[in-house]
Formats: C-alpha cells, sequence, structure tokens
C-alpha cells in the first residue's frame, strides 16, 4: 500500500509529472530536460532528486553529463505513465514537451558550447 501512495504523491506535481513522462520515451540530462521543459537547473534537480529518492528513476554518468532514465521495474508507475500517454490530447502541456524531445541532442551542444 506504501508504494501506491507514494506514487500518488510524487504524480500530485506537474513538473514531476513532466519529467516522469518524458523520462518514459528517452534517458535524458538534466540541460536536456532544462531545454524541453523550459524551466530551471534548480527546480528541475530538485525534482530529480525526489524522483531518486523514491526510486522512480535511476541516473548514469556518461562522460560529463548525468543521464536520468524511469526506472521501469515500478510496472504501477509505467502503467500510469501509459495511461496518461494513451490520453496525451487531453494534456497539451505534456503533448508540446513530448514534441520538443526530438531537439534534446541540440541542448547537448549548446551546453558543451557555452562551457567553452
Amino acid at each position: 500500500m506504501r508504494k501506491l501512495i507514494n506514487i500518488f504523491k510524487i504524480l500530485a506535481d506537474e513538473t514531476r509529472i513532466r519529467i516522469l513522462v518524458l523520462l518514459y520515451h528517452k534517458k535524458l540530462c538534466v540541460c536536456q530536460m532544462q531545454g524541453v521543459m523550459k524551466e530551471s537547473q534548480p527546480k528541475i534537480s530538485k525534482h530529480l532528486a525526489k524522483l531518486r529518492n523514491m526510486g522512480f528513476v535511476k541516473d548514469k554518468r556518461e562522460e560529463k553529463f548525468i543521464f536520468y532514465y524511469l526506472d521501469r521495474d515500478n510496472e504501477i508507475l509505467v502503467s500510469v505513465l501509459e495511461n496518461i500517454l494513451s490520453n496525451i490530447d487531453d494534456y497539451p502541456k505534456l503533448k508540446e514537451d513530448l514534441i520538443r524531445i526530438s531537439n534534446t541532442d541540440n541542448y547537448i551542444k549548446e551546453k558543451i558550447n557555452n562551457s567553452k
């Protein structure tokens, strides 16, 4: 029962839902999520920490970046996300995020170029 309660607590926040929907589709770093979601780095990082602490997302360092991905072992969470995605037209902001996800490689290039 605790697992179910935790899932719905996490889903009670728009930013966390947006992050989870993105990570359902693709492994992303914070700068990519910033570009897609048009949110600040601290805000995204704060929510990612909560998601990671709850065991909903995992991370992996690849060169200079830490990439986050959905823990697909959580069947309830995956099922809820699939339900959201099957009704994506009801959620315009999520739909916009998914359209912008195709540009995620550009956000990494920008980050690298800006750090030079």
